[in-house]
């Protein structure tokens, strides 16, 4: 625990208020405590909730671009530490885990009114498709969705995209060993320099997701 989520606990604020104030605070979930970093805005039009990816955490380069570009949009961003990673394991959850500890930070969280956008990158960005209808988004952000593992004996998540039934932003790498998803319907893909890490495209996710954010809300 850093000293600012000690702070938040020790002295009792309210999870609204420390959220207000951009505190980092500790939130309970079935499956233990996640962390949530909180960047407000003033008079947001919206919100954005980021999960990171399965061996990462919320610093990835692409997650810090993408808050940059939805603060600049007008939306409060929250990103979320799954409790596998607050708890000190690389080692990601099972994927019902990890959905059932994203819908419980989500609904915690006092964005009440405010049109919701959830998203993340690679792990992260397959658990808020999966839960797109629990959490209620009215879009979807994906960062380096991993469409289709090397292993030749794994399965092709497009179907996780497709079940979508809101606006999805992908943006992804031109080099990504993971693959392309297509575009769709609901779905806008962005093709950036880059592979699976999306470093160097920081320029480029801050852009697609300000833009985006701005048409869908």
């Amino acid at each position: 625990m850093d000293a600012r989520t000690a702070v938040a606990r020790a002295c009792g604020i309210g999870l609204s208020l420390a959220l207000k104030r951009g505190e980092v605070v500790e939130v309970e979930t079935p499956h233990g405590v996640a962390r949530v970093h909180v960047q407000p805005v003033d008079g947001p039009r919206g919100a954005l909730v980021l999960g990171h990816g399965a061996g990462g955490g919320v610093g990835a380069p692409d997650l810090v671009a993408a808050a940059a570009g939805a603060r600049a949009a007008g939306l409060s961003v929250a990103l979320v530490e799954q409790p596998y990673r607050v708890a000190g394991r690389r080692s990601p959850a099972p994927a019902r885990q990890l959905d059932a500890a994203w819908v419980a930070v989500v609904e915690q969280l006092p964005f009440a009114g405010l049109p919701l956008v959830v998203g993340g990158r690679s792990s992260g960005a397959r658990v808020a498709c999966r839960t797109a209808d629990a959490t209620r988004a009215v879009g979807v952000l994906c960062l380096a969705f991993p469409l289709q593992p090397p292993r030749a004996s794994a399965a092709n998540r497009l179907p996780e995209l497709d079940a979508v039934r809101v606006p999805v932003l992908v943006v992804q790498g031109e080099r990504d060993q993971f693959g392309m998803p297509p575009d769709a319907a609901q779905r806008d893909v962005t093709r950036v320099p880059g592979d699976h890490s999306l470093r160097g495209a920081g320029e480029r996710v801050r852009a697609a997701v300000d833009e985006w954010l701005r048409r869908i809300l």
